[in-house]
């Protein structure tokens, strides 16, 4: 006889359990912002709708960076 397989209940102290959806990040012009891979910027453009990307000045480059934005934050 096999055992069906016990089912695991996270812990209310676990680093590991399911988190809440964050609210989605709001970018405005003139916003300072760090980025993982580019460094520090400015946004100088901020695009409408469900895609909303951000138009970023980074001094050397710019760059239009698209949702999820896991890499950006503002200072």
């Amino acid at each position: 006889m096999r055992k069906s397989p016990a089912v695991r209940r996270p812990l209310p102290t676990s680093p590991f359990k399911a988190r809440p959806d964050a609210p989605p990040k709001r970018f405005a012009l003139g916003d300072r912002v760090t980025h993982d891979k580019y460094g520090l910027g400015r946004v100088i453009g901020v695009e409408d709708g469900a895609d909303a990307a951000v138009l970023v000045d980074f001094g050397s480059r710019q760059e239009r960076i698209t949702p999820p934005y896991a890499a950006m934050f503002t200072l």
